[in-house]
This record gives structure tokens, C-alpha cells and sequence, in this order.
């Protein structure tokens, strides 16, 4: 028989931000760990020392009412009695060795105040007062033994106490650190994630800034003026869009400190702006990228860069998937009232049809080990366009390409002046257009 051997995965290295936090939450839990010992220590030792002082107390209490009181025949528990009279000493039986003090009675009997003291015999201590009665010199000595006794099991308790005590505190300290560090992760986690983001949404702009400067850098010589004053243009568009994206990712980051508004946008105009950015690179890339447009004006309520963000990666990710030769096409169009459509459709290698609901997520990966690598701009799509109150689908087949579909709530056009407005109430609108720099981008897929 072959044993094959055994993997067994590796949990995946954390990060230094991540370690940080961890060592974080231990020096936190260790404190406060430490500081609840040493309060419980000080609670311990503030009960253990009224304990002793009430058993004193008492103690001295029974020696004074067995001295005034009590017989010799006839002491009270754990007391033991001896009297002098005329010379005659009597004790209580079974009195314990060592008792009585006879110093003590020798100094009363010769005239020496009361006394008062603690003594030990045979292991055991004893409270042991020496006075007058009458003609008599009585000691009445008090055993210790039951109060040492409840001091011990005092110190069992308090020590078990003290043991379930810190465990329990140790727990509590735990979690309570932990939830004291969720909101620094999950800053930390914001940040890693804004840079990815940004990271991202650069990346287009700067490939077709890219691509463009070296068009113009190799057709200077030879160009026509107007083409290249076209191509100038395009060029001072494109840095403008590349504003955009740094200006959108920022008030991204204000975390909804900053308002913002939510106006009429033609997506029309930014299809157009999106096929024509895309011209220079699908030439050297041997695409088509065109545009497709349903009659009528289509426009949207909300905030142009960030549907421009939209079209842009929808393009952008038609484009990384198709070969040479092959097109895509931007279309926009009304398929039923109140609705505006925006489609992309690509010849490319597609995709399958399970994989539709995982196009969405962050970084995702087809099944297949040739199909399509979904990155940060789907996520990001999503996003926006469900700030929007619209939704976004996918629909493809392997080796036959790809269509992303979005739709969104069409403006109204007022019938009296022809100025658009909005379908829905304008401060819900408002609302949603907000939110679409306010939250985090790239949430969690669907």
C-alpha cells in the first residue's frame, strides 16, 4: 500500500499591520489583566485584615465577660478559666499546657493592672487578659483555633476567587481589546483598500494618456494639423478624466464629511467620451470599439465622474478580454419607460455562465485556468451603480464573448420646458448620489 503524503495548508502570513494589532491586544489584555489582580489583591487584603480585627475584637470581648462572669466549672467555648484565691490556683480541666501565665497572675496579685496579651502554646495562639475579681486574680484564655481556622478557609476562598477571577477578567480583557482594535482594523483594511482602488482607477487613464503622448510622439513628423490637434484634444481630455478619478477618490476618502450633488448626466456624452478615449489604444491593440446609440436623449440622475468611472471599466475589461480583431460596442438605450441602459458587449473569450454572480467580487478568478481574471473595476462598477439605485448584470458564453448591462432610473423631462428632472423625490436622489462618494468603494460581492 502507497501513502501519499499529506499537505497540510498553511495559514496565510499576516500582515505587519496585522501583527501590530495582535501585539496590540495582548499588551492590552495582559494590563488590564494586571490591574484587576492587583485590585482584587488589594480587595483581598483590605477583607482579610477587617476579618482579623473583628476576630480580635471579639476575641478580647469573651476574655473580658469570661473574667467578669464565669466560673471556673462553667466557661464558655473555647475558653479556659484559672482562679487564685488565698493562695489556691484552680483551672479549668483539661486546660492546655503552657496555661495559665503564671507571670501574668503573679504581677496582678502583687498589684500590676490588668494585661492583655496574645500568646502561643503547643502551635495554637490564645488570647489570655489577667485581672482582679473581687479577692480572686482570674485569667480567662480565649483558643484561636476556630478563627484560624476561618481565616484559612477565608484565604481558600479568596485565592479560588481570585484564580476564576483573573481567568474571567482575562476573557473579558480579550474581548473587549478585540473590539477596541475592530475599528483600527478595519481602518487599516480601508486604507490597503482605498490604495488598491486608486491604485486601479489610475491605471486606465494613464494607459490612454500613455498610449496617446507615444501616437503623437511617432506620427509628429508626418501628421496632418487637424488630426493632431484632435489628438491634442483628446490628450487634454484625458488628463481632465484622470482629475476626475483623483478628485472622486478623494471625497471617496472624506467618508461623507464633504456633500455633494446629484445633477443631470448624459450618458450618451460619457459613452462618447469612453469610446473616443479608448480609439488610440483599440488601434494599436487591432480592436474596434464603437459606439451604439438608441434614439433620443438618455440621461440620469447623478454624478457624472463616478458613471464615468462605470463605462470606463466596463470598457476597459471588454477590451482586456478580446483578441485582435475582435469589437466592442457601447450602446445606449430606453427599454421601457423610466429606465436607461447602458450595454457593452465584446467578441471576446466570454466566460461561463456560472460564473456570472462572481464577476462582481474583488479580485475574482474564473474556474477556468484560461477564462477571465475579474479584478478591482467590476467591484468598483457595482458600487457606484448601485448608489445610483440601479443595478448591474453579466451575460456570457465560453469563446463567445461578454455583455455587462446597466440599468438606471431615467430623469424626468418636464414636458414644459424640457429640462431634466428627476423621476424620484430630489432629497432621496440626493441621498444616493451622495452616497456614491461617501462610502468605501469595492464592497462585499455578491
Amino acid at each position: 500500500m502507497i501513502s501519499l503524503p499529506v499537505r497540510i495548508p498553511r495559514r496565510p502570513a499576516r500582515s505587519p499591520e496585522q501583527r501590530g494589532l495582535a501585539s496590540a491586544q495582548w499588551s492590552i489584555t495582559l494590563r488590564i489583566s494586571l490591574v484587576m489582580s492587583v485590585i482584587m489583591l488589594l480587595v483581598v487584603a483590605i477583607v482579610y485584615s477587617v476579618v482579623l480585627f473583628a476576630q480580635r475584637a471579639d476575641a478580647e470581648r469573651e476574655t473580658t465577660w469570661g473574667l467578669r462572669h464565669n466560673t471556673v466549672d462553667s466557661p464558655p467555648v473555647c475558653m479556659w478559666l484559672t482562679v487564685e484565691r488565698d493562695g489556691v490556683v484552680r483551672s479549668t480541666r483539661g486546660i492546655p499546657d503552657g496555661l495559665p501565665v503564671l507571670s501574668s497572675l503573679t504581677a496582678v496579685r502583687a498589684g500590676a493592672p490588668p494585661v492583655l496579651e496574645r500568646v502561643e502554646r503547643g502551635g495554637e495562639q490564645y488570647t489570655v487578659r489577667t485581672g482582679r475579681r473581687g479577692d480572686e486574680v482570674v485569667q480567662a484564655a480565649y483558643g484561636e483555633r476556630f478563627q484560624r481556622a476561618d481565616r484559612r478557609h477565608l484565604l481558600l476562598a479568596f485565592a479560588t476567587a481570585e484564580s476564576i477571577g483573573l481567568l474571567l477578567v482575562a476573557a473579558a480583557s480579550g474581548m473587549l481589546a478585540r473590539r477596541a482594535m475592530t475599528p483600527l482594523s478595519e481602518a487599516l483594511a480601508r486604507q490597503r483598500r482605498f490604495v488598491a482602488d486608486a491604485s486601479h482607477e489610475l491605471r486606465t487613464p494613464l494607459t490612454q494618456l500613455h498610449t496617446r503622448a507615444q501616437l503623437l510622439a511617432r506620427r509628429s513628423g508626418s501628421e496632418r494639423p487637424q488630426q493632431l490637434t484632435d489628438d491634442l484634444q483628446r490628450l487634454v481630455t484625458g488628463t481632465r478624466q484622470l482629475g476626475d478619478v483623483i478628485d472622486d477618490l478623494l471625497l471617496s476618502a472624506r467618508l461623507s464629511r464633504s456633500p455633494g450633488a446629484c445633477d443631470p448626466v448624459d450618458l450618451d456624452a460619457l459613452a462618447e467620451e469612453a469610446v473616443a478615449a479608448e480609439d488610440a489604444r483599440a488601434q494599436s491593440m487591432g480592436l474596434a470599439v464603437r459606439l451604439g446609440q438608441g434614439p433620443g436623449r438618455h440621461v440620469v440622475m447623478g454624478t457624472a465622474p463616478a458613471l464615468r468611472r462605470v463605462i470606463a471599466a466596463l470598457v476597459d475589461n471588454a477590451m482586456g478580454h478580446t483578441p485582435p480583431g475582435g469589437e466592442v460596442v457601447v450602446s445606449v438605450d430606453a427599454p421601457r419607460p423610466g429606465v436607461v441602459s447602458l450595454s457593452v458587449r465584446d467578441t471576446g473569450v466570454g466566460f461561463a455562465p456560472e460564473e456570472a454572480d462572481r464577476l462582481f467580487e474583488r479580485f475574482a478568478r474564473g474556474t477556468s485556468g484560461r477564462g477571465r481574471r475579474f479584478g478591482l473595476g467590476l467591484a468598483l462598477a457595482r458600487e457606484v451603480v448601485e448608489s445610483h439605485r440601479g443595478r448591474i448584470t453579466a451575460e456570457g458564453r465560453p469563446g463567445h464573448g461578454a455583455l455587462f448591462t446597466v440599468e438606471l432610473p431615467a430623469a424626468r423631462t418636464d414636458a414644459a420646458d424640457g429640462t431634466a428632472g428627476d423621476a424620484i423625490p430630489r432629497q432621496r436622489s440626493i441621498a444616493a448620489c451622495l452616497s456614491v462618494v461617501a462610502k468605501p468603494p469595492g464592497g462585499p460581492g455578491r
